[in-house]
């Protein structure tokens, strides 16, 4: 008689609380599959967790403070944990500003148990394994630039298929060397790195394999990328995205974010050319005033970015446009803010970003004298943000009437209901059974929303393709 077997050992339990960019996004996707041969499964509550990650944005001001606050929470649901004897929880801080701010976190948050760096990622299941086995009772940090050796690291994507996964982010370029003024990510995420496009090919292809069929490309400045090519020569985005237009399975293509000094010829005639590059760009701008543009160091002017706009609109009329925008850089004076206003009303923009500015330490604007009031900066970001408000109202209210394919991804907030995205990144709400979820179908647009978009499916089941 065999003896036996004993039982399997309970999975521990994860929670990632992910701040900021799609870059981050990506990376806490990835750091969750890492953790997952250690046995650790996602959990959607921190109080359930044995283990809490808060992936970190140090782009603003309040990013950053809401990181100490949420770390103080944390604490809390421990110490509660802790009481009610529902065992212990490990709090790690990861991301941006694990990286900047290393070890006034350790001085001002007592008790996270470890810090890791945006390039460092792959030591995190090294890291964990010497906390769960009692190594040390210091917490353990990891906070260099080892950039290729991170990608070289992750494990493989997994290719099971995985329910309403249909899109998916795939970070290709990471790190930044343009160096504007107000931008701490050169100094938290290093200079700029390529991967080899056949490394992309590789796990766009497990993505796929999983049920993925709409790809965003991701980078801090995506369209800077130029990666070793498959044939060993250097290629640029435009040729990678209509190489990967080419593998079975892939739908929909996009890329985030931009800079306008990068949009060469190439990929602009991959936005003619390529089916499956989907007609949305987001390319931000940050000022319409060519002296803040100037004191910003974003090497362009308002008219180039015109220039561009115009371009990109006569190789793809249908394109929709998306940016950012900073309020209240310093010097910026009432004439520089309507210089701005003017560009978005010459533009005319499907979505952006907007913010008032925030000085980041360390960064050369942070100690510029001329530094706008914060009243005036709240002022002119509201006048900004209604302006954005209406031309995306607009952009989405001439949706109504059409019919647009939407390629559904997950299940509305509503019974019976599914929510997709359009070729222009609009979210879209129908009516539809979970047989359409990671399908493509056409949607008839009865109504329009701020930030979305609600139809009604027009093609039944026989009719279902692949946009």
């Amino acid at each position: 008689m065999s003896a036996p077997r004993p039982n399997p050992a309970p999975p521990k339990r994860l929670h990632i609380r992910t701040y900021g960019c799609q870059m981050n996004a990506y990376d806490s996707e990835r750091m969750a599959e890492s953790l997952a041969p250690l046995g650790f499964v996602s959990v959607p509550r921190p109080e359930d967790a044995d283990l809490v990650l808060v992936n970190t944005c140090h782009i603003r001001e309040k990013a950053t403070e809401k990181l100490y606050s949420e770390l103080g929470r944390l604490r809390q649901i421990r110490a509660a944990k802790r009481q009610n004897g529902d065992g212990d929880m490990r709090i790690g801080v990861a991301g941006c500003v694990a990286q900047a701010e290393g070890e006034e976190l350790l001085a001002r948050t007592p008790g996270v148990d470890l810090l890791v760096g945006p390039q460092e990622y792959h030591r995190l299941p090294a890291m964990m394994r010497r906390l769960l086995q009692g190594e040390t009772r210091e917490p353990l940090t990891a906070l260099n630039f080892p950039t290729q050796e991170k990608f070289r690291a992750w494990p493989p994507r997994p290719t099971r298929p995985q329910e309403t996964r249909a899109s998916a982010f795939l970070s290709i370029q990471e790190g930044c060397d343009k160096f504007c003024a107000f931008c701490v990510v050169p100094y938290t995420r290093g200079k700029e790195f390529s991967r080899p496009a056949a490394h992309i090919e590789a796990e766009a292809r497990r993505l796929i394999a999983s049920g993925v069929k709409d790809i965003t490309l991701l980078g801090q400045n995506v369209n800077a990328w130029h990666g070793e090519g498959v044939d060993g020569k250097t290629w640029r985005l435009g040729r990678l995205l209509n190489h990967l237009a080419g593998l079975d399975g892939v739908e929909r293509l996009r890329y985030a974010t931009s800079h306008p000094r990068d949009m060469d010829a190439e990929l602009m005639d991959a936005h003619r050319d390529n089916d499956k590059l989907m007609p949305y760009l987001h390319l931000p701008i940050q000022s319409g005033s060519d002296t803040i543009l100037k004191a910003m160091n974003r090497g362009h002017t308002a008219a180039d970015y015109l220039r561009l706009v115009e371009r990109v609109r006569a190789v793809r009329p249908d394109i929709a446009m998306s940016s950012d925008f900073i309020v209240g850089f310093p010097g910026e004076s009432e004439t520089d803010f309507q210089a701005t206003l003017d560009l978005i009303g010459a533009v005319g923009f499907a979505r952006a970003y907007s913010f008032a500015y925030s000085p980041r330490p360390g960064t050369p604007a942070a100690d510029a004298k001329s530094q706008v009031p914060e009243e005036e900066k709240r002022r002119r970001l509201a006048r900004l943000q209604e302006l954005l408000r209406e031309q995306q109202l607009a952009f989405n209210h001439a949706q109504e009437g059409k019919r647009v394919q939407v390629l559904f991804e997950r299940r509305g907030r509503f019974p019976g209901q599914l929510v997709g995205r359009s070729p222009w990144n609009q979210a879209v709400h129908a009516d539809a059974d979970d047989s359409w979820l990671g399908r493509a179908a056409t949607v008839a647009v009865r109504k329009a929303h701020e930030n979305s978009l609600e139809g009604v499916l027009d093609n039944p089941p026989s009719e279902a393709r692949p946009t």
